[in-house]
């Protein structure tokens, strides 16, 4: 195992892969629970996660807007730097919660794509003219990979290894707060394809998928990155 993820991320990060190793077989243990729940009951744990990260948010999402109607009113110099101040550190603590609840989350929510890929498994879709059979569920590699991404790192992976199907872990999981999620690819082409085709893993899920086009004017981006997650360029 430690021979092919050398291989995939190179000798120097194999201390990092082995602190990662725990939660793989965390995420794996939830997987394998999760496959004892109902369709609905899986597709329910979007609306579980979201629940758990609004609690945990409420104060500071209920401050928030009160602070910034207060600045809509005519205040002094000092009143108004010291309302500034606290949204500031509001909206930093709001971002730091969010941080550590997702982090809280991440085994389960892998777990739950993981398992939606499973359910997945020998359906046939059209995809971009092309009638493809899903035969996708992330290996331990991929959640690793996976893992890498939303720690904002780079996650070298060769081809074949199964970038397209790595993103959509840390997308479930950052779409979670309902700001958005962007998977950037290299032309239109894949952006529609991988939209489509990873796609039916958010779909399934409850999450809805957009994707930008170079043709597509300001109403229709608007409406595409509306979305929870949205494939487009760079």
């Amino acid at each position: 195992m430690l021979g092919a993820l050398r291989k995939l991320f190179g000798s120097k990060h194999e201390k990092d892969i082995k602190v990662l190793r725990p939660i793989v077989d965390e995420i794996n243990h939830h997987y394998e629970e999760y496959q004892k729940l109902s369709d609905e009951e899986l597709k329910a744990k979007t609306s579980e996660f979201r629940q758990r990260l609004q609690e945990s948010l409420k104060e500071t999402e209920e401050r928030i807007p009160i602070v910034k109607a207060r600045l809509q009113e005519d205040l002094d110099s000092a009143e108004r730097e010291k309302l500034h101040d606290e949204l500031e550190s509001l909206e930093s603590q709001r971002d730091q919660i969010t941080d550590e609840v997702l982090d809280e989350i991440l085994p389960e929510a892998f777990a739950v794509v993981k398992d939606a890929c499973r359910r997945l498994v020998g359906q046939t879709f059209d995809i971009m003219g092309n009638k493809l059979v899903w035969d996708m569920i992330p290996f331990d590699m991929q959640l690793i990979g996976a893992m890498v991404l939303h720690e904002s790192k780079i996650a070298e992976m060769a081809t074949g290894e199964g970038k397209t199907l790595v993103a959509t872990m840390p997308a479930y999981l950052n779409a979670l707060p309902g700001r958005g999620v962007h998977i950037v690819t290299v032309n239109d082409y894949l952006a529609k394809r991988d939209s489509i085709w990873m796609g039916k893993v958010y779909e399934f899920l409850g999450l809805t998928v957009g994707c930008i086009q170079n043709t597509m004017d300001s109403f229709q981006r608007r409406k595409e990155y509306g979305c929870d997650i949205t494939y487009g360029t760079n």
